[in-house]
């Protein structure tokens, strides 16, 4: 017998329909994620910029070199991913990502 889906699940499963993805673009630049997934946590930010600092991340803006995004950031230390990812997004912004032809 089927589970019945929650508020939250049907909530959910309705936004991510609502969003469009342009196929005949791509998206330059990696997202924030697949990066952090690349390291070992804790990491200083010296250490992130000599190991990753020449990838290319996703923003709003266009692609962007994580070594230009952590110049802009106060935090040295980051104790785990997910405070990582929540201060590059802090800088980043959320938003559509642009789409090169």
């Amino acid at each position: 017998m089927a589970k019945e889906k929650t508020k939250g699940e049907k909530e959910e499963k309705s936004s991510s329909e609502d969003m469009k993805l342009d196929v005949d673009g791509t998206v330059e630049g990696a997202p924030i994620e697949r990066i952090a997934s690349r390291l070992t946590w804790p990491q200083e930010k010296s250490e992130i910029v000599r190991k990753e600092g020449e990838e290319l991340i996703r923003t709003p803006d266009g692609a962007k070199k994580l070594e230009e995004l952590l110049e802009e950031v106060d935090t040295t230390y980051f104790s785990r991913r997910q405070m990582f990812v929540e201060v590059l997004e802090k800088r980043i912004g959320k938003g559509n990502v642009s789409v090169v032809e």
